[in-house]
């Protein structure tokens, strides 16, 4: 009995060890390619770096792991960069105490800068502390807002979890500035409510499972759509929703089947817009 239970105790610790692991990995570099019908004539194509759920403060990741990643992110030469949310692990204000380990943010560098908006983690911490962490580091929050960058109008719709959303206030922002259209949010259940002349959607949130066992799929996608919007590229007639595993993690600092990742999104125009 003693021999069954220190192996079952072995078999557990070594399975923790390789989730840790795969958690602290380096992230999957994901790519895909979307045509905006509102491409500005002449507008050169743009890259965006999709990254999401850092969650500071977890095993999963500290300065020194946010440290390589805005290496890695800067080797790949974005034009833009979107942070999509969750830049804090846990519930509680006191879990804000880890916003300091933001600070390897600033070390990005992309031409269009860098864009973000706030997650359920954020709200559920320190949103102002969090806020005034990304100013420090150079990023541009918006809070159901839009910001114009080279031949992108990008709205940042503001948490849908926590019901921070505004998708009218920021679609009124978006439509207020010429370009090509891009909604960033931390959830992709925002979707949902996203017009028709909006044609692309960028998010995190759902960690693509964090925990996605064989056969059975992922645990929980923390989407109420289920698996409808829960990883990678979603296209629906002539919409595009494209959701990022995250860098981090969330209540435990595992991953199994759901490494973390970052996308590279190649925005450009239409082909036959582009021969007319």
């Amino acid at each position: 009995m003693l021999a069954a239970g220190a192996a079952l105790l072995s078999i557990t610790m070594i399975l923790a060890a390789a989730m840790l692991w795969q958690a602290r990995s380096a992230p999957r570099i994901r790519e895909t390619t979307v045509m905006l019908p509102d491409w500005p004539a002449g507008a050169h194509p743009v890259t965006v770096a999709l990254l999401s759920d850092l969650h500071v403060g977890s095993l999963s990741m500290d300065e020194a792991r946010l440290t390589r990643i805005v290496a890695q992110v800067n080797a790949l030469h974005p034009d833009l960069v979107v942070l999509a949310g969750d830049f804090i692990a846990g519930h509680m204000p006191v879990d804000a105490d880890a916003a300091p380990q933001l600070a390897p943010l600033a070390g990005l560098i992309a031409p269009l800068g860098t864009v973000a908006v706030l997650g359920n983690h954020d709200y559920w911490t320190d949103p102002a502390r969090v806020a005034a962490t990304l100013h420090r580091a150079g990023v541009t929050l918006l809070t159901n807002e839009a910001v114009k960058r080279g031949p992108l109008v990008i709205g940042g719709i503001d948490d849908e979890p926590t019901g921070h959303d505004r998708m009218d206030d920021t679609v009124a922002a978006m439509r207020g500035l010429s370009g090509a259209k891009l909604l960033l949010g931390h959830s992709p259940d925002s979707t949902s409510t996203m017009p028709a002349d909006i044609a692309l959607m960028l998010a995190g949130h759902t960690h693509c499972g964090q925990i996605v066992l064989p056969f059975a799929g992922a645990i929980h996608t923390a989407s109420r759509y289920g698996r409808r919007y829960a990883c990678g590229v979603v296209r629906e007639g002539p919409r595009t929703v494209v959701i990022g595993a995250g860098l981090g993690t969330s209540v435990l600092p595992f991953r199994f089947g759901a490494p973390p990742d970052l996308w590279l999104v190649r925005l450009r125009r239409p082909v036959s817009l582009s021969r007319s």
